[in-house]
């Protein structure tokens, strides 16, 4: 029985790792896709406003 209690948690694990990389795949894309890119968009947009104002003052 030593062999079972020593194959649990990796087995739990790797089901754990197999859920946690399903979610990752099924999270990207799909509707909240265009929002996000918008959000990144947006602040890159300020960063890159904030660096030309700055270098343009001086």
């Amino acid at each position: 029985m030593d062999y079972v209690s020593a194959l649990v948690p990796p087995i739990v694990m790797a089901a754990f790792f197999i859920g946690v990389v399903r979610v990752i795949v099924k999270t990207q894309g799909g509707a909240a896709k265009a929002k996000e890119d918008a959000a990144v968009d947006a602040a890159l947009a300020r960063v890159e406003g904030v660096g030309k104002a700055s270098t343009g003052d001086a």
